[in-house]
């Protein structure tokens, strides 16, 4: 009985640095899209990974030295860096052409996008329950998206793209943050994008006239930095399982941020399929919760 009351607090604290988390994210992207109507995406990318990363390397390198860069998996770091960067670019362009709440709604299929990886990749056994799932959070999907509508536009996929490299992504820093140092990921991610981000800068700057404008630069490397490594700290105390329906809370502060900065309220049929989204990815968490207890019970009967 020790044991799992002395873990109760550390899955707690897990949950909360989540929903912390994925509230600094829905804020990232709410002022992404602002920042969009008027400072070049590359020039705000850039500028986003360059903030995570003198801070994360000022903040952190007089304490820790050249100790801090040092991992055993440079490769699988490096990775990671180059996954979170292509979400940022695929996300970047996403709220351009769309409103907060939608976007956010489509990212969280993520999970079960990782279902099938865990399928495909992993040959992993997946029950007929998680297909269903599977199935009911790309119809929430495409009931957003609505392609042959009227208000269909080809950048509303772009979201998708996101979505597969957010999912290896997912998976890669639960699996490096069970031996890796949470600040050395941290630190690692946020020098790989600057670098690559970097080739893209000089055909993209462009010198801002209003403090405004800098300052949600500003509030973008922010969000991100803290954001980031508060996920980081969550899956450190808790495990994937019980952490993954606490994500779809950043559907309800995206939808918020849409419509505090832009009066957007979703319509009926995206409401509909946010709600089966929420619905299949939390579903889903359960049955991994449910099956990992009982794997549990049956090592230990």
């Amino acid at each position: 009985m020790a044991g799992p009351a002395r873990s109760a607090p550390h899955a707690l604290t897990g949950i909360a640095l989540l929903v912390a988390a994925v509230a600094c994210f829905a804020v990232l992207d709410t002022t992404t899209k602002i920042i969009s109507l008027s400072v070049p995406l590359l020039m705000a990318l850039w500028f986003r990974y360059a903030f995570q990363a003198v801070a994360t390397t000022l903040a952190v390198l007089p304490k820790r030295g050249w100790a801090l860069p040092r991992t055993a998996h440079p490769k699988f770091q490096c990775l990671r860096g180059v996954l979170l960067l292509s979400s940022s670019v695929f996300a970047f362009f996403s709220l351009k052409y769309m409103p907060v709440g939608e976007f956010t709604a489509i990212v969280m299929i993520t999970p079960l996008l990782m279902t099938l990886l865990a399928s495909f990749a992993l040959n992993e056994r997946v029950s007929w329950l998680r297909w269903l799932l599977v199935m009911g959070g790309f119809t929430g999907t495409l009931i957003i998206i609505r392609p042959g509508g009227e208000d269909f536009d080809w950048a509303m996929l772009l979201p998708l793209g996101l979505v597969v490299s957010n999912a290896w992504f997912q998976i890669l820093t639960s699996r490096l943050a069970r031996t890796e140092d949470p600040i050395t990921m941290h630190f690692y991610t946020g020098w790989v994008g600057t670098l690559l981000a970097s080739l893209a800068l000089p055909f993209a700057w462009t010198w801002l006239d209003s403090w405004t404008l800098w300052a949600g630069l500003g509030l973008m490397g922010l969000m991100g930095t803290i954001g980031h490594f508060m996920m980081i700290l969550a899956y450190v105390r808790t495990p994937v399982s019980t952490l993954t329906p606490f994500l779809y809370a950043q559907i309800g502060f995206a939808m918020l941020g849409g419509w505090l900065a832009f009066s957007h309220v979703p319509d009926h049929w995206s409401v509909l399929g946010m709600c089966m989204i929420a619905l299949c990815g939390a579903t889903g968490a359960w049955l991994a919760v449910r099956e990992s207890r009982l794997v549990i019970q049956a090592t230990e009967s």
